[in-house]
């Protein structure tokens, strides 16, 4: 089957000439061409296409708005950003939008043909210095690697307790343990996490996700 491809871009000139391009490809159709996003999703319904080529600032709403929109309603329908801007903010924000891929203009056109055909196939097209940019971008929002504190399971169990709000008490009935275990157990927890009161070790197991505070 062959696939179909929707063109979302302001400029006249670059909507028309992508469209020549990728006309001139064997297997992809060109389902609609649009100056902005209101037109095309007025017309969506009765053209859904397979992949979006959709440009990042235009009048009215932006690509990214269009983008997030569009995963909502079409979670199918795979968006590759297409724009010149190559800032972190704006390759972020496209991402978290849902878009499936990001690629710089200007474009040579087998590299078009191939951004189109990956992300119709599940990949993610992007053009290579966007690649280097959300690798440095995930580095950054990585977390870091949980602080091991040698927390015993029993400590672990107890902590988990306090954390749902349990006292000492409520904490000991459920475990069928002695208040004077889990108060042992407690200060040796207190001491592993360098703390001094149960807010702190609450506050520190939530933050450095040591237990997972479900209720």
């Amino acid at each position: 089957m062959p696939i179909t491809v929707s063109i979302v871009e302001d400029n006249q000139d670059y909507r028309m000439g992508t469209a020549y391009v990728l006309r001139s490809a064997p297997g992809i159709i060109v389902e609609g061409e649009y100056s902005n996003a209101e037109e095309f999703f007025d017309d969506l319904d009765s053209h859904l296409p397979d992949v979006v080529l959709m440009d990042i600032s235009m009048p009215g709403m932006s690509g990214v708005d269009a983008t997030a929109l569009l995963k909502r309603k079409y979670p199918k329908i795979e968006v590759i950003m297409f724009s010149v801007y190559e800032d972190d903010d704006n390759v972020f924000q496209a991402i978290c939008a849902g878009a499936s891929g990001y690629i710089t203009k200007p474009i040579m056109p087998q590299q078009l043909f191939e951004a189109v055909q990956q992300a119709h196939g599940g990949g993610t097209p992007m053009s290579p210095h966007i690649a280097r940019r959300v690798l440095k971008l995930f580095r950054q929002f990585t977390p870091p690697p949980k602080a091991d504190y040698n927390l015993t399971p029993r400590e672990l169990e107890i902590l988990e307790y306090l954390v749902r709000g349990n006292d000492y008490q409520m904490t000991a009935d459920k475990l069928f343990l002695s208040i004077y275990t889990v108060r042992a157990h407690i200060r040796s927890i207190y001491e592993k996490l360098h703390v001094h009161s149960m807010s702190q070790a609450v506050s520190k197991a939530l933050t450095e996700g040591l237990v997972s505070g479900g209720r």
